[in-house]
Parts: structure tokens; sequence; C-alpha cells
């Protein structure tokens, strides 16, 4: 008897339901019987699993029109089959001997031979892991889901609910832009991103934000004050155009940029706190209080005022309804699942379905894995691309042909209270793309 589970781990998207539907109809057409397991790995890894409880049986009946409906219904956790004992002491990531047992034991014993997971990075390793410690007695694939888009799909593919994240996002900033300009005031906007810029650019490009900041264009342990340079840049060069308003979006994973954890700790002068994979808390980093304050204190030192408003986007964004993209593209993903259980598509390990150009492609788990930190590769937005070079055209930011140019040299000097000559030394730094600099890198 084919028996296949179904789990939903990690944060939230839009689409998930689309994948759990899809996945579920085609599997049961295919001779399948599917279960699904209530919060990721929360209860299968654990000593209190209660099949009647943690588990439901789905039949066609039951998911037939939940492509329609955001959020997930098996709910989501963060739980992972990680080691964290391991992170404390090296880079490199181990699977937890316990929870990977317990979570195989508690599928045999329900007679799952198969296993679609639904997830972000940290999933995928947990899939992998039960992939090569289930040999041949358990096929797992992976279907890959996350706001972030920083899963190296090939081709560039975005991972399902991007697109939907995009578009409300973009909705959102439209109306905090109306009101900017209707107060003559600032707003710091932070979107979600861990590592990588892709929401934030791309909401910002969609929407036509002032500025849009993300990690890669900052070298690693680059300063508050250097980060607060590009933006002050921006504000003064807006108000010598005659605008005091304005949108800049702030991806949430610039904090990695300011050090590592130690780095962090010591600025804040708290602990940080790790979450169950050992990624920092990026929540507990309130970095758009810390720039809200060193920008007010400039001006402040100027005797002037800057009415600025922070704002966080990204709640909003993870349980929203798929837009017809995301629902037709989840669809796609959980049919095309399916495929890979059999036979002659079956990789031993396990595999991650993409769909390149409309036809399907399997992704080996060994493909997307470091070997040296036995994470999931990230992928970064590359910022000597054209894609990012039109988001960046658009943006107000100090540019090295603004201090090229004396006259405007000289308006923003003014602006800032400094000499032309202080001006240059002082913002060329933060005129200078990071791509420029030879001797600098990101990831």
């Amino acid at each position: 008897m084919k028996r296949m589970g179904i789990i939903v781990a990690g944060g939230p998207a839009p689409g998930i339901n689309a994948v759990i539907g899809a996945a579920t109809i085609q599997a049961i057409n295919c001779g399948f019987e599917v279960v699904g397991f209530y919060d990721g790995f929360r209860h299968l890894g654990s000593d209190n699993f209660d099949p009647p409880t943690h588990s439901i049986r789905l039949e066609i009946h039951r998911v037939a029109r939940i492509h329609f409906e955001g959020g997930s219904i098996l709910r989501t956790a963060r739980t992972n089959l990680l080691d964290e004992a391991s992170l404390k002491d090296s880079p490199r990531v181990e699977p937890h001997p316990d929870k990977v047992s317990l979570t195989l034991g508690r599928l045999r014993e329900l007679g799952i031979n198969c296993l679609l997971t639904i997830g972000g990075d940290d999933t995928a390793l947990s899939a992998c892991f039960l992939a090569e410690a289930g040999g041949k007695n358990l096929r797992v694939v992976h279907v890959p889901k996350t706001i972030d888009n920083d899963l190296p799909l090939p081709q560039n593919q975005p991972t399902f609910g991007f697109s939907t994240a995009r578009f409300i996002g973009a909705e959102l900033l439209k109306n905090l832009m109306r009101d900017s300009q209707t107060t003559g005031r600032w707003y710091l906007i932070s979107a979600m991103g861990r590592s990588a810029g892709w929401l934030a650019m791309s909401i910002g490009q969609s929407a036509g934000t002032t500025l849009t900041l993300i990690p890669e264009e900052f070298a690693k342990g680059s300063t508050l004050q250097c980060i607060v340079d590009v933006l002050e840049g921006a504000i003064l060069k807006r108000r010598i155009a005659g605008r005091n308003d304005g949108v800049a979006v702030i991806a949430e994973g610039l904090a990695y940029r300011l050090g590592d954890r130690t780095e962090l700790e010591r600025l804040l002068g708290r602990e940080v706190p790790l979450d169950a994979a050992g990624h920092l808390r990026l929540s507990e980093v309130p970095m758009l209080d810390l720039l809200k304050q060193e920008l007010q204190a400039r001006f402040k030192a100027r005797g002037e005022r800057l009415p600025l408003v922070t704002h966080n986007i990204g709640y909003e964004l993870r349980s929203a309804d798929p837009t017809p993209h995301d629902m037709a593209y989840c669809r796609a993903l959980g049919y095309h699942s399916i495929r890979l259980f059999g036979d002659e598509a079956y990789q031993p390990g396990g595999s991650m379905v993409a769909l390149v150009n409309g036809n399907l492609e399997a992704i080996a788990f060994s493909d997307i894995i470091n070997p040296a930190t036995n994470r999931t590769r990230t992928r970064l937005v590359d910022i000597t691309s054209d894609e990012y070079a039109v988001g960046r055209a658009y943006m107000i930011r100090l540019e090295r042909s603004d201090l090229e140019n004396p006259h405007l040299l000289a308006r923003l000097a003014i602006e800032a209270q400094m000499s032309p000559a202080e001006f240059k030394k002082r913002y060329e730094r933060a005129a200078t793309r990071l791509c420029d600099m030879p001797s600098e890198g990101g990831d």
C-alpha cells in the first residue's frame, strides 16, 4: 500500500494550501492514501505524538477548494530535526539523532513510505536528514516555500509565496507613500528576509519607494553609521529637490551586516537569542529604532527636527490568500511533486521539486547544501545584475556623479551645514556601490 504523509514546517507563505490540495488529489488519483501531520515536526519528533490528535486522513472533498485560502490547514511550526547542540561548537549543523530516529519510527508505525515536506531552508535540511536516514524505506520530496525567495532554484525561479508577498507589500507601501507625502515625513519600513534582500528590493521597486537598502549592498562588518550615511544622504538629496517626505525600505537581514552575535549584543547591550535552527532572532534586533535614533540625532545636532515613523511589514504577508499566479504555480508544484515518488523518477537521498520553463525538474538535496556548513545554500541578490540596476536607477540616493558635480555638491553641503570638501569626504563611501569596490564583497 502506498501511503504518503504531508508536513508543513517553517514560516507561513501564501499558497501552502494550494500545494496540499493539488498534491493530495493527484496522490489519491495515483493510488496513495494521504495523511497530513499537524504543526510540522513538532509532534512527530516528540514523545507525546498521538495519531488521532496530531494527524488527519486527507480526502479529495476536504482539499478540493482550499487553494483559494491563505494559511495552512495543517498549520505549521518552526520545529526541525537539526541538532541545536552542534550549532554551539561548530558552524556545521548536524541532524539530531534522537529526533530523526523518533520521526522515522512514527512514520514507520503509520505505514508512511512517502513523505512530502513543504517549507524553507531548514525544512529542506530536515527532509534531507530523513531521506538519508530512511534509505529505501522512505521516499522524501520537498516543495520549496518562502516569501524570502532565497532558496537556490534553477534559472532564478521564484519560491512560491514570493509573488503574493510582493503584491501585497507593494500595495501597503503605496498607502504609506501617500501618507508620507501628505504629512511631509519620512517612513522607515522593514521587510522580511533573513539573509537576502529579495522581498525588500522587489516591493520597493514595484511601489517606487524613495530607496531600498538590502544586505547584499553592504560589506560584512559595516557600521551602523555607514548605513545611516546612505539614508541621510538620500534625505539631504531629497530636500534640495524640495521634498521633505520619503519612504525607505530596509531589509531586516541588514542587521547581519553589523557583525556577528557578539558584536550585535555589544551594540544593543543585551543578549540576542537564537531560534531553533541557530539563526539570530532578527525580531529581537530593533534595527529600525537604531537607524531612527541615529538619524534624528544627526538632524538635531544641526538644530533641525526630522519627522520619522518606523513600521514593519511581514506578518501581514505570510498567511494572505494567494494571488492567481501563486495559486496556479502552487497547484503545479503539488501535482508534479507526486511524479517524483515514482520508481523511475525518484532520486535516492530525496529531492526538491522545481518548475523550469514550465517543465518539472528534480533537484537533488546534495546540490543545494553547502558541504562546509551542511546548511542549505542561500540565493542572494546579484547587485551587478540588470535586475538590480533597474531598482537602483529609480532610487533617490547619493551617487558618485553627485559628488563630482560642483553645483550639486555645493547645495548638498549647504543643506548638511558643511563645506563641499567636508561633505564629499564624509559621504564618499555612501555614494560608492559595493560592486565598485574590488577589495570588498558580500557572501
